[in-house]
Parts: C-alpha cells; sequence; structure tokens
C-alpha cells in the first residue's frame, strides 16, 4: 500500500460527530482522513433544535459549515464515497471504499450511523424528520399546545407521553392493537387525560410532509398535526459488526466511557453508538472521542 494512503486515523463518517472528531485530531496536527457519503440521516429535516449557537438553522447549513472549517486544518483530508468494508491488519485498519480506494488507519473511528426502519405506513416516510418525529427535545417545542399522536405501545408509549404531556395537552396514543401498559401506567395515562386509539394505522395524509390527518384500518381520519414515532434501526455501516465490534440489547455499538468499541484500536461515536439522537450530542461525542484517540496516540509514541 502506498504510504499516501496511510494516516494516524481514518474516521468513517463525515456527519457531526465526525467532522467533530476530526477537527479535535487536526488541531493536534495528526493526519486524519474522513470518508463520507453525504447521506446523513437528518437530511429530510428542515430545521436543527436544541444545539445552542445553531438552534433553529438546517442540519444542511450545519454540516456544510462545519465541514468548512475542519477544512481549513491542512492535516485533514476528505474523501467521498462509501466505505465498504474493513478489516485490522498489522499496521492499524484497512478501509476500502465502494469506488475501489482503500486507506490505511493506525485508529479508527466509526461515525456511521444507524438506518431508521420505517414501517410501511403510506405518507410515512415523507413526514418523517418533519411532522412525524422522533425525540421531544429535538421537535416537541415547535409542536407545542397541537394536536399530537404517540405511535407506539407499552413502556416506550409511555416514556414518550410523560415528556410529551408537558408540551401539549391534546395528546394521544396510537398502540396499533392492544394497549401494553401496565395497571400503573394506564391509570396515570387515563389521569393526564391522554386518549388511546388501538386502531393500526394505514396512511398519514400530509402536505409536502407536514402532516394533516391519520387513517386507520377501519376508514377513520383523525386530525393530527405531529407524530412521535418508536422506530427500530439498523447499524448504517457493516464495518463494526463484520470487524468484530460487539452490540448492546439496543443494536448500539457498545463503548467504554471512553468511547472505545469492543475491538482494540477502534472507537465509536454518534447515533451508532448512542441513544441520545441530537446534532448536539453527535458533536459533543465527536469531539470527545478525537481527544481520546488523540490521548492514545500520544501515549504510544511519547
Amino acid at each position: 500500500m502506498e504510504r499516501a494512503n496511510y494516516f494516524d486515523v481514518v474516521i468513517v463518517g463525515g456527519s457531526y460527530a465526525g467532522l467533530s472528531a476530526a477537527m479535535a485530531l487536526g488541531r493536534s496536527l495528526r493526519n486524519v482522513l474522513v470518508i463520507d457519503s453525504g447521506l446523513p440521516c437528518n437530511r429530510q429535516t428542515p430545521h436543527s433544535h436544541n444545539f445552542i449557537t445553531q438552534d433553529g438553522e438546517t442540519p444542511l447549513a450545519i454540516s456544510k459549515k462545519a465541514r468548512e472549517q475542519v477544512m481549513r486544518y491542512p492535516t485533514v483530508h476528505f474523501l467521498d464515497g462509501v466505505a465498504l468494508s474493513g478489516v485490522k491488519t498489522v499496521e492499524g485498519f484497512a478501509i476500502t471504499t465502494k469506488s475501489g480506494d482503500t486507506s490505511m488507519g493506525r485508529k479508527l473511528i466509526l461515525a456511521t450511523g444507524i438506518e431508521d426502519q420505517l414501517p410501511d405506513i403510506k405518507g410515512f416516510d415523507q413526514c418523517w424528520g418533519i411532522s412525524v418525529v422522533h425525540c421531544p427535545y429535538c421537535h416537541g417545542y415547535e409542536f407545542r399546545d397541537q394536536r399530537t399522536g404517540i405511535l407506539a405501545n407499552g413502556d416506550r408509549a409511555f416514556h414518550l407521553a410523560s415528556l410529551v404531556n408537558n408540551l401539549t395537552d391534546k395528546l394521544a396514543i396510537l398502540t396499533s392493537g392492544p394497549p401494553t401498559f401496565s395497571a400503573h401506567q394506564l391509570a396515570s395515562l387515563k389521569r393526564h387525560g391522554i386518549e388511546m386509539i388501538d386502531g393500526s394505522v394505514v396512511e398519514i395524509v400530509h402536505r409536502d410532509g407536514h402532516l394533516e390527518n391519520v387513517v386507520f384500518d377501519d376508514g377513520t381520519r383523525t386530525l393530527f398535526h405531529a407524530l412521535y414515532a418508536a422506530v427500530p434501526f439498523i447499524q448504517r455501516s457493516e464495518i463494526p459488526v463484520a470487524l468484530g465490534c460487539d452490540l448492546t440489547e439496543h443494536g448500539h455499538i457498545k463503548v467504554d466511557s471512553l468511547q472505545r468499541t469492543t475491538v482494540e484500536g477502534v472507537y465509536a461515536c454518534g447515533d451508532n453508538s448512542s441513544p441520545m439522537r441530537s446534532v448536539a450530542n453527535a458533536v459533543a461525542a465527536g469531539n470527545f472521542t478525537g481527544a481520546m484517540v488523540n490521548s492514545v496516540l500520544t501515549e504510544e509514541a511519547f
């Protein structure tokens, strides 16, 4: 392999966590390669919130500005492409992209994100991130005092309801079947006047992603302005598992307090390793991970 393709650190994923890690490493003069496909999971979301100094900005604008700032550091390099495979080598890790480019890094940071598994409901994907959302901290304020639904059941629905109830009293849980709440949970939901609808959702009627009505399997339509949905996810990249990184019971990459995975020399940050899905959290995790990797490289050489 040509030494031009050898880096101190290869970062797979150049969204918020990956760029933040790259900045921390670039400021320590580490030779870094960031590989990114340019398709962040929040690309359809119109505005990013709960991120101080960037509240209300578009995710694309934040990402673009971040990349421009990181590119000012001459030891940070970018490769636009999809990382397909990764293997451990004597010198570190080799990452190969879809176009056939192979690059080596002494350390590897996975900022690969996750991929939501959206339900087969007409209109759902067009509304995802706009009016069908996942997080009250990211989106709740914008839908305060509006008619809101929670598409979930059991513990997940109860948790979301407890948070959203503080933002609106026009709240209903769409269980898509018999409710699976405990007696205590049912009593609490009733006490707060939270409606339950057990019909299955078959369509989301919207205008340019903005929800208007939810259609149920019996043909009834109910007005909603926002819908929270707890959807499953998978790791967006197959590289973590292929390298041997353990996953948690929920499907995140398992990391310790220093963002180390279960494979020595491999670190992870952002949505792929944290249930706290937000731009602010990804930036913080990336910054910390970059510092931890730099510390290890320093200890190995000093």
